[in-house]
């Protein structure tokens, strides 16, 4: 199965649809009239419909098992055609169009084996995915330009006894989402050059200037103290959820220290210097962090 662990949960909606078609009127009017043998043609095809849905990942080896908050089917008759629409909705992962699509064919199923006693021509004519929402299918298209700086916060680094590799990670992931990284240096744990550096980039008018290292809690670790002061707004929404996404993955991430806020028009943010934190920071809010340039500019929520 493909490794989804990196993803948020957003909600995800999907509908699918399916079409049977049967040869004689006097088919569609039993079902009408609630007289075919087997029962309600309907209902008993909704219920057959929902246990397809929760069933999906039993029968298809790579579909992650996802928990459905809503399911809805709808029947619509049109001359000898009947059509099946599913609807579904979660909050996670991975999108739900595959378990859409099997709750519309398995409706289809059920009502064929329904009818077939009824009518020998009896057809299921098209099962397709109509719309879905959600992930990648509503990527956040930038509009505002974004230049960005990386400053990374280490005395080991600045003395060259280690190599930079999360500050090269975080400008890899900016880049990934459109943002021109104009600047990247490294410089040590200390708050006059933290507080030095910040403040040329604010002049600069450099819309995202990101810190990495120096969020933790040894006496070197200063990152957090350094810039809070030079912050105008605080944002504890995205402070909260780099902490709840990183909680999600391990533990140790509640003793981060991650600040964001805005100073004037440029977005700060300190994320921590391991490699996998820093980056894992970027994508608990990235690239929906992204929308506040384009507020900035005039555009609506």
């Amino acid at each position: 199965m493909i490794d989804i662990t990196d993803k948020k949960n957003t909600l995800r909606i999907a509908k699918a649809e399916a079409i049977l078609s049967v040869s004689k009127k006097a088919t569609i009017q039993s079902i009408r009239d609630k007289k075919v043998p087997k029962g309600d043609v309907f209902e008993m095809s909704r219920a057959a419909g929902l246990l397809g849905i929760k069933k999906t990942p039993v029968l298809l080896p790579d579909c992650h098992p996802l928990p459905i908050e809503f399911a809805d089917f709808e029947f619509e008759i049109s001359g000898l055609e009947i059509k099946i629409s599913c609807t579904l909705k979660t909050i996670y992962k991975t999108g739900v169009e595959v378990e859409a699509m099997h709750g519309a064919s398995i409706v289809a199923l059920n009502m064929y084996d329904m009818l077939k006693p009824l009518d020998k021509d009896v057809e299921i004519c098209a099962i397709r995915l109509i719309s879905k929402k959600g992930g990648k299918s509503e990527r956040f298209k930038l509009k505002a330009s974004v230049s960005g700086s990386v400053t990374v916060c280490s005395d080991t680094v600045s003395k060259g006894e280690k190599k930079d590799r999360a500050g090269k990670e975080v400008i890899k992931s900016l880049e990934n989402w459109d943002v021109k990284v104009v600047n990247n240096s490294i410089i040590p744990d200390e708050i006059d050059e933290i507080q030095a550096q910040l403040k040329k980039q604010i002049e600069a008018k450099i819309s995202l200037i990101i810190f990495v290292g120096g969020t933790g809690l040894s006496p070197r670790d200063q990152t957090p103290e350094a810039i809070t002061p030079l912050i105008d707004k605080r944002i504890p929404g995205m402070e909260e959820a780099i902490r709840k996404y990183g909680q999600d993955r391990t533990s140790y991430a509640a003793l981060s220290r991650s600040v964001v806020g805005m100073a004037r028009t440029s977005l700060v943010m300190s994320l921590p210097g391991s490699t996998k934190g820093a980056v894992e920071s970027l994508n608990a809010v990235f690239p929906e962090a992204l929308h506040l340039f384009d507020i900035i500019k005039g555009a609506q929520h």
